[in-house]
C-alpha cells in the first residue's frame, strides 16, 4: 500500500500514524530509537506491506504489470491501491471527505516534525504542499504518482506504459481492490490494537 492506506490505517492515532509514514525511511535499528508508540506504527506499516504483498489478489493484480515493469510492478499496484482507496465512499463519502482527512493528516504529521528521519522530512514538504493524498483520487494525480515512482527507481526510465496499463486494466485493478480492501483494513486494525495492548519493546 501507498501513503494514503498507511495514513487511513492509522486510524487516527498520531504516533502509529507517524511510524507508519516513515517506515520506509527507517533501517536497521534505527526502528528502536523512536517512541514506543511510533516504532509500533513502523511495525504496522511493516505488516501490512507483507499482508498486501503476499494475498492472493495482489499477485493477480501484479501480472498486468509484471512483463513491462517486473519486480517494480508491486510498487505500481501499491499506487493504484490508493487511487482506488481515494474514491472508496465507505472510506471517504465524497471529494471534501478526502480533502478533510488529507489536512488533518498533515497537521498530525507536523506536529511531529521533530521525529521524522531527514529523508521523510524533505518529502513531507512535496506531499504537502502539493497535496498527494488527495491527489490519488484523480487520474491526473495518479499518473503523477507513477511519474514519481520511476523518478525515484534506480532501473526505471518511462511511466507511460504504466498509464497504458493502468487505464487499459481499470476495472479488473478495482475489482482486485474490492475484494481485497476490507479484509485489509480489519487485519490492519486488529494488528494495531494488538501492537497498542502489548507493553514490551518488540523486535522487528
Amino acid at each position: 500500500m501507498n501513503y494514503l492506506a498507511h495514513a487511513y490505517l492509522s486510524f487516527g492515532n498520531d504516533g502509529i500514524l507517524l511510524g507508519n509514514m516513515i517506515s520506509d525511511f527507517v533501517k536497521g535499528k534505527k526502528q528502536f530509537l523512536y517512541p514506543p508508540v511510533v516504532h509500533k506504527g513502523i511495525l504496522l506499516h511493516r505488516a501490512i506491506d507483507d499482508f498486501t504483498d503476499t494475498h492472493p489478489v495482489t499477485h493477480k493484480a501484479k501480472s498486468v504489470f509484471s512483463a513491462a515493469y517486473r519486480l517494480y510492478s508491486g510498487a505500481f499496484i501499491d499506487v493504484v491501491y490508493d487511487h482506488f482507496l481515494a474514491i472508496e465512499q465507505t472510506a471517504f463519502a465524497n471529494e471534501g471527505a478526502l480533502y478533510d482527512f488529507s489536512q488533518i493528516t498533515y497537521r498530525q504529521l507536523e506536529k511531529q516534525n521533530a521525529v521524522m528521519p531527514p529523508g521523510f522530512e524533505r518529502m513531507f514538504f512535496y506531499m504537502q504542499s502539493q497535496n498527494w493524498l488527495y491527489g490519488y483520487r484523480t487520474l491526473p494525480g495518479t499518473y503523477q504518482s507513477f511519474g514519481g515512482l520511476v523518478r525515484r527507481a534506480a532501473y526505471l526510465q518511462d511511466s507511460t506504459p504504466a498509464i497504458k496499463i493502468f487505464d487499459q486494466h481499470y476495472h479488473f485493478l478495482q475489482s482486485c481492490f474490492d475484494e481485497f480492501w476490507e479484509e485489509l483494513r480489519l487485519f490492519a486494525l486488529n494488528k494495531m490494537n494488538q501492537l497498542l495492548s502489548d507493553n514490551r519493546t518488540l523486535p522487528e
